[in-house]
């Protein structure tokens, strides 16, 4: 049942739904011109809510980070996305969106590379109840065993992850990594730049922060709500022997991701999105654009 949300504003409902009510979902969706899911994991909702969008014909987004969700909305909803004639926005995130924009403007005009390398820099991270909760699905459903991305293909295997030493650019300057720390842009970037090896890598601290039980949640540090960590997403693409690079740096991975989805949303509703069907950010849009529409949340340098 609609209802006015509190706090005084006017002209917003509340629609609640459950995304194995298709009837619900299909009333939550009338008259609405997008829809932003946001309601993890994906690997549950992402399919009801894609279908209830092209039941209703309009462009969903989601913000994903679960890879195998991701990889399962490019493999089921391409062609019936085309056919509906709307948009389908997997990972428009921080996680998946932020890492392809970036990808594709340290291409350029380059149509395909060898390698694509996206190293995190972050402080730190406290994870929200939504990612500790998608990582659970993701771990039972690897059944033990961790996914790359390499020679094309999603692979699995069983070893170790590696730990190396990556140059950051200022200030954070050499840091130890978790090498294949394996995130959405194994899906995004791939699935329109001719690129086959892409490795996503980690801080420890981070990578350490995210794992641990008692790692708090996130807390609001600023009036805007953000928390107090940082980050640095350093891309480099490389073909033949010439490498190519896009850094970005902000603060709370989780606070940028609303920018990220809501400028996607705006783009395509307002005609400046490239493709229909099942597409990444940097495959729909100007990403050198987009990256300047986030200052001064997100300070972006490419070349």
């Amino acid at each position: 049942m609609g209802g006015p949300v509190g706090g005084g504003a006017v002209g917003l409902d509340v629609r609640p739904a459950t995304a194995d009510d298709p009837a619900a979902l299909d009333r939550a969706l009338t008259g609405v011109a997008a829809v932003i899911n946001c309601a993890g994991p994906f690997a549950s909702t992402a399919a009801p809510v894609i279908e209830a969008a092209l039941r209703a014909g309009i462009p969903y987004l989601d913000v994903a980070a679960e890879v195998e969700a991701n990889a399962d909305t490019f493999a089921h909803f391409d062609g019936p996305a085309r056919a509906a004639g709307v948009a389908v926005v997997p990972a428009m995130a921080f996680y998946g969106g932020l890492g392809d924009l970036l990808a594709t403007a340290a291409m350029g005009d380059w149509t395909g590379a060898d390698e694509a390398h996206i190293a995190y820099g972050l402080n730190s991270w406290h994870p929200t109840e939504g990612t500790r909760a998608a990582g659970r699905v993701s771990r039972d459903r690897r059944n033990g065993q961790r996914v790359r991305y390499t020679k094309g293909r999603l692979e699995y295997v069983r070893s170790e992850l590696p730990t190396l030493e990556w140059n950051f650019p200022a200030p954070l300057g050499a840091r130890d990594v978790i090498g294949e720390f394996t995130m959405a842009d194994v899906i995004t970037v791939p699935s329109h730049l001719a690129i086959p090896e892409v490795c996503t890598y980690m801080t420890t601290e981070a990578a350490r922060d995210v794992v641990g039980p008692d790692t708090p949640t996130p807390a609001a540090v600023d009036e805007q709500g953000r928390s107090a960590q940082t980050f640095l997403v350093d891309v480099r693409v490389r073909a033949g022997d010439v490498e190519r690079r896009a850094v970005a740096q902000g603060q709370d991975i989780y606070a940028v991701t609303a920018p990220l989805v809501v400028e996607a949303v705006d783009r395509i509703l307002t005609g400046r999105s490239k493709a229909l069907g099942v597409a990444s950010a940097g495959a729909l849009f100007d990403a050198a654009d987009f990256l300047r529409a986030l200052a001064p949340r997100v300070l972006v340098e490419v070349g």
